[in-house]
């Protein structure tokens, strides 16, 4: 029996290009490796990946009411860090011209599962 949660943070003030570069390191890890890694990151973005994951295995602890859940076994199934609505400045420049800034967020899932992270695996 397979049993995912998901958690999400959305609008996060961050650029989804730099979030993505972090993301990739946990991808398919257990929980615990996971987390200590993201613990030794030097990114801003790991901070916000970490609570975002934290928050999906307490929703999976609440969902698994009743069945005793082994964190443990948990692993990051999905990490998927979209790209959120931009913010359009403008700075003034040299001459009497204006350069555009964008500040870019993102929104972040990740969803945990039970099962391996490739999905089932086949024998045979």
């Amino acid at each position: 029996m397979t049993m995912e949660a998901t958690a999400r943070a959305r609008f996060v003030r961050m650029t989804p290009r730099k979030a993505r570069q972090v993301a990739d390191l946990i991808r398919g890890k257990t929980v615990n490796q996971a987390l200590s890694i993201l613990l030794n990151v030097p990114r801003i973005s790991s901070r916000e990946i970490e609570k975002t994951l934290d928050s999906a295995v307490a929703n999976a602890v609440q969902k698994s009411e009743g069945v005793k859940l082994d964190i443990d076994e948990l692993t990051v199934s999905h990490v998927v860090i979209d790209n959120g609505p931009t913010l359009k400045r403008f700075r003034h420049r040299a001459r009497g011209r204006a350069t555009r800034v964008r500040h870019r967020s993102s929104h972040i899932t990740v969803t945990v599962s039970t099962a391996p992270a490739g999905g089932a695996v086949r024998e045979g």
